[in-house]
């Protein structure tokens, strides 16, 4: 009978591991440049194409990047020196904070050639070889071309609230009309 249960356990955990594998995100093409400067200099990489998706991904970085009430908080979660002032204030009027943008990624433009959304990219302190979304979805740590899970090239959420310490997923205050 022992044996019998520990054949049903392997059974059961092979199972398991095929179910979850069947479950894996599909990978899309995309492009992850730490500077526009390694962009142009990527082979197959058009200038305009880096300069545009850049220039957006900037662009974004103040209304969708992780928001935190402190330097404290953020530092917590970004490591020191790679936060800074956001460019809102809160309801009351105190400072909010964000972490530097350290990157950005071009998507893969669907059924069409080069590359569509862009989106800046951030380093965490507990996970600093990969970059994450502002939506805290991992695009890896390879630069140039490169597959990502599709959704971590959907647009990004607009941050309209701070963070505690924690960082991603946590919630706070709301920021004032200025935000907005």
């Amino acid at each position: 009978m022992k044996r019998r249960s520990s054949v049903s356990v392997a059974a059961l955990m092979s199972a398991c591991v095929l179910g979850l594998t069947g479950c894996e995100e599909p990978k899309v093409d995309a492009a992850v440049f730490d500077s526009l400067q390694r962009c142009i200099n990527e082979p197959g990489m058009l200038r305009e194409d880096c300069e545009r998706s850049h220039t957006e991904a900037k662009t974004q970085h103040a209304a969708v990047a992780p928001k935190f009430s402190s330097a404290q908080d953020c530092q917590a979660e970004f490591g020191a020196g790679q936060c800074e002032e956001a460019p809102y204030r809160t309801q009351s009027g105190g400072s909010v904070f964000m972490p530097l943008m350290m990157g950005y990624m071009m998507g893969s433009m669907i059924g069409g050639r080069g590359f569509g959304r862009s989106q800046p990219l951030y380093r965490t302190r507990n996970d600093p070889k990969n970059f994450r979304t502002a939506d805290n979805k991992k695009a890896g740590s390879k630069m140039g071309r490169t597959k990502v899970s599709n959704s971590a090239t959907s647009r990004p959420s607009v941050k309209s609230s701070t963070m505690k310490r924690g960082g991603f997923g946590s919630s706070g205050r709301r920021f004032g009309s200025a935000a907005t």
